[in-house]
């Protein structure tokens, strides 16, 4: 390997991502920095936190309620997918699931997480790890390391990078429509990075005036 290209490998990010399928915010965001991967020397490692455990105690709507208890399901087969299959599986397995329930809107079904699980190449029994707690334990671990970089009063994505300074910064977030592309998914990239490298800086927000795009 030549010197720039150590010098160039050496100069590549870990950009870790907790996700959860339910999502479509999380979703956009996961294709916007996806899309930054190929604009910028980052790479993304994937792990799945929970809405479902995240508001399990809170007093939230009750139809939010019916959804978050769809929610569980995907999440454990995730973690089931990684503990058989390696945590490398989680991206492919996250693009097919999200693609379904996000792009194409079908139904949080096993038929729909099957199918899913056979695109990323997986076996469809991985469906089963849905009907069971056995796998909560780790979800939890996995879901306690995302949100515990950004606290309780925010969910998903939660992103955790070196920033501008060499520091590890974490944030929840950006939340976009529709995906940002090309050279505005890296100046986003980019932004996102210097002002979650700011010490002391914490928010900037608008209200959502349109629902997720999946353009």
């Amino acid at each position: 390997m030549s010197t720039a290209a150590v010098s160039a490998a050496a100069d590549r990010k870990t950009a870790d991502f907790w996700f959860d399928p339910l999502c479509p915010w999380a979703w956009m965001t996961s294709r916007w920095l996806i899309e930054v991967q190929d604009l910028r020397p980052v790479d993304v490692r994937w792990h799945v936190m929970s809405l479902s455990v995240l508001n399990e105690d809170k007093d939230v709507p009750q139809q939010y309620r019916e959804l978050l208890a769809e929610g569980w399901a995907p999440v454990r087969i995730c973690i089931a997918a990684a503990e058989k299959h390696g945590e490398e599986v989680l991206g492919r397995l996250y693009t097919e699931l999200g693609t379904r329930f996000h792009n194409q809107g079908l139904p949080r079904n096993r038929e729909t997480i099957e199918a899913a699980l056979v695109a990323a190449g997986l076996p469809a029994e991985l469906a089963d790890a849905g009907d069971t707690d056995h796998y909560d334990e780790a979800l939890r671990i996995s879901h306690g390391e995302g949100i515990g970089l950004v606290g309780e009063e925010v969910g998903t994505p939660v992103i955790a990078v070196e920033g501008t300074e060499g520091e590890r910064v974490a944030f929840f977030g950006p939340v976009v429509t529709p995906t940002p592309r090309g050279e505005a998914a890296a100046r986003l990239w980019d932004g996102t990075l210097l002002v979650a490298s700011i010490p002391g800086f914490y928010e900037i927000k608008r209200t959502r005036v349109v629902g997720p795009s999946f353009e």
